[in-house]
């Protein structure tokens, strides 16, 4: 068996940060944490064996400084960092410094990071893979009358989106030739002002999808696996809010043959660690979006229903050893749910830092909560709102949703408002209950 590491840094903040160190904890891997100055008191931070502050309550002072964390390493004696997600989980450069100083960077290689990336290489990449790609530009649009040829020859509405980043920002539809300027102008400006790039290609906009991901796994051997998809669909914005595995509309047979395409690519690509490969779903057709090289906020479904725990492998295959398990001993087991729980505003999503007044979170058989809150503990106001996850397990899709029925009436937290109300009227709904809903489903329920 490889050595594992002695220390391992953990770049990140909130139930991320706890997530990995529980990990870390059970290997007997000793932790350090990095924090702002807003985060001493927090949960990651107490736990930790070691812990740093690296900059004041600015994201860019602190969880972006890449200059603190190297020298945060270098202070402790950390052999690797494990970035969480968000923040500098997908920083080719960041990846690129820690191998330069000898640490090792828990996650894919600075290249793959790099590739996939910029949307535009890695829909390149992954269609001469052979995964089914959204029909659109071959490459970046040059001008406006680039982008109308494009609209003609696949055909109104489109959707005109931004090379770099995500969440949203930079994409616009036009519906028409009379919206495409306006959309094409739009998307440069925010794509520019986000990310630094206004670098934007053309899709196809398809108009009642799903979001459909598989998770994938790789180790430097060449050995890949996939670990089944997740349905993320009710999104508001472009920002997931509740995800479930399996997918309602998923059979078996599509499973193995989207899940053996998707583990091919990457075993082809050699790529190291986790990722997630995003596809629309429609018709029964799948069609390419991105891929996520980092462990994503909703795994913990994932891990319910294939009884991995994809953190522990993250940390064995950057360590170099192979993959635990071949595709032949994974099983799909059960249906799980995750509710993203936001310090915010459940009619308007306006954010709700303070107090924590009182905190009871749920449990019970197959009941798991991943956060990093307390009572008394005081939310920042900097950073992203979730708080914590609820994650329920059922052996099959009804009884998951009467155990996530069950656990949001027993979920107290106190001081703040919070997204759980928000839950309640979700799984009460008709159409959530028979799983028909879509990437606009939600925005259409909130008006």
């Amino acid at each position: 068996m490889t050595k594992l590491f002695d220390k391992v840094l953990i770049a990140n903040r909130g139930e991320i940060a706890l997530r990995i160190q529980r990990a870390c904890k059970e290997m007997g891997i000793k932790t350090v944490a990095v924090h702002s100055t807003a985060d001493s008191g927090a949960m990651h931070v107490k736990l930790a064996d070691e812990s740093v502050c690296i900059g004041s309550h600015q994201a860019k002072d602190s969880y972006l400084n890449i200059p603190a964390i190297i020298s945060a390493c270098e202070i402790t004696g950390a052999e690797a960092v494990h970035p969480g997600y968000g923040f500098l989980s997908e920083n080719a450069h960041f990846a690129e410094i820690l191998e330069a100083h000898g640490i090792t960077f828990i996650g894919p290689t600075s290249d793959h990071i790099k590739t996939m990336g910029d949307k535009i290489v890695a829909k390149e990449t992954v269609a001469k893979l052979g995964i089914p790609v959204v029909p659109g530009s071959d490459g970046k649009i040059n001008d406006i009358k680039h982008a109308k040829k494009i609209a003609v020859q696949i055909g109104y509405p489109i959707l005109i989106k931004a090379s770099s980043g995500g969440g949203g920002k930079g994409m616009k539809i036009a519906n028409s030739e009379s919206d495409i300027e306006e959309a094409y102008n739009l998307a440069k400006f925010e794509a520019k002002a986000s990310f630094g790039d206004d670098t934007i290609y053309i899709e196809k906009y398809l108009n009642a999808p799903r979001h459909i991901e598989i998770q994938v796994f790789g180790d430097k051997y060449g050995n890949a696996i996939h670990l089944g998809e997740r349905d993320c669909s009710l999104q508001r914005r472009n920002q997931k809010i509740l995800e479930e595995a399996t997918s309602p509309v998923i059979d078996e047979s599509q499973r193995d043959s989207i899940g053996n395409i998707a583990s091919s690519a990457i075993s082809n690509l050699n790529y190291l660690g986790a990722g997630t490969i995003e596809f629309l779903y429609q018709d029964d057709q799948f069609y390419f979006i991105e891929m996520n090289t980092r462990l994503q906020v909703e795994h913990p479904i994932t891990e319910l229903i294939t009884d991995c725990d994809l953190v522990k492998e993250q940390i064995k295959v950057a360590a170099g050893e192979k993959l635990s398990f071949k595709q032949s001993d994974l099983s799909i087991k059960g249906h799980a749910i995750e509710c993203r729980i936001n310090a915010e505003n459940p009619e308007n999503f306006s954010p709700s830092a303070g107090q924590i007044t009182a905190y009871h979170p749920a449990s019970g058989p197959g009941v798991r909560v991943d956060s990093a809150v307390y009572a008394g503990y005081h939310i920042p106001p900097f950073y992203d709102s979730m708080i914590g996850k609820l994650i329920v397990y059922g052996k099959d899709r009804p009884g998951c949703l009467s155990r996530l029925n069950r656990a949001l009436d027993e979920f107290v937290i106190e001081g703040v408002e919070t997204t759980l109300p928000l839950f309640k009227r979700l799984i009460s709904n008709d159409d959530i209950i028979s799983g028909n809903y879509n990437i606009h489903w939600l925005e259409k329920f909130l008006k």
